[in-house]
């Protein structure tokens, strides 16, 4: 029994960092997900008025989908500084549970901001509806959400990088 409680001990390390990495692709691929689902409502909408408008709603239909790039993004660098990925590093418990949260930014932020901003998208695709020579403030007004996104990728990056192994 001790020697399946000290195996356990020396890859919990390990299972934190796989749980964080799951959860930063989880969460911000789901919201981008669902954001790019929103704003695709709104895109078949207007092209069933007008097909030649695909372009405009395909950039708008993007915009949603960085969040999950991002979490993908950290769930990589995770893994690579654990050495899930090649390498042999030892992580203690506290190192992997730092490392887990480390992930979490991205996976909040990610998830949230990628579901406003595709709800943004989608009312932004409306107005190219009626407006297409407003592309421009069409595209900003999504892009502000993604703000927040990119505070979360960055914030997620440097927790990562200043925990010691």
């Amino acid at each position: 029994m001790e020697t399946i409680l000290a195996t356990m001990g020396d890859q919990l390390g390990q299972m934190l960092v796989i749980l964080g990495a799951a959860l930063a692709v989880g969460f911000a691929g789901s919201g981008s997900a669902w954001g790019i689902g929103l704003a695709n409502e709104a895109a078949a909408g207007i092209m069933t008025e007008d097909p030649k408008k695909f372009g405009y709603a395909l950039v708008l239909l993007a915009l949603p989908g960085t969040q999950g790039i991002y979490g993908l993004l950290v769930a990589v660098l995770a893994m690579q500084k654990s050495g899930l990925l090649g390498g042999d590093v030892a992580l203690t418990v506290w190192q992997g549970l730092g490392i887990c949260f480390a992930c979490l930014p991205i996976a909040i932020v990610g998830f949230y901001s990628a579901i406003w901003q595709g709800k943004s998208s989608a009312a932004s695709i409306l107005m190219i509806a009626k407006r297409p020579d407003q592309i421009g403030k069409a595209v900003i007004l999504p892009a502000m959400c993604e703000t927040y996104a990119v505070f979360g990728l960055l914030i997620s990056i440097l927790l990562l990088n200043g925990i010691q192994l």
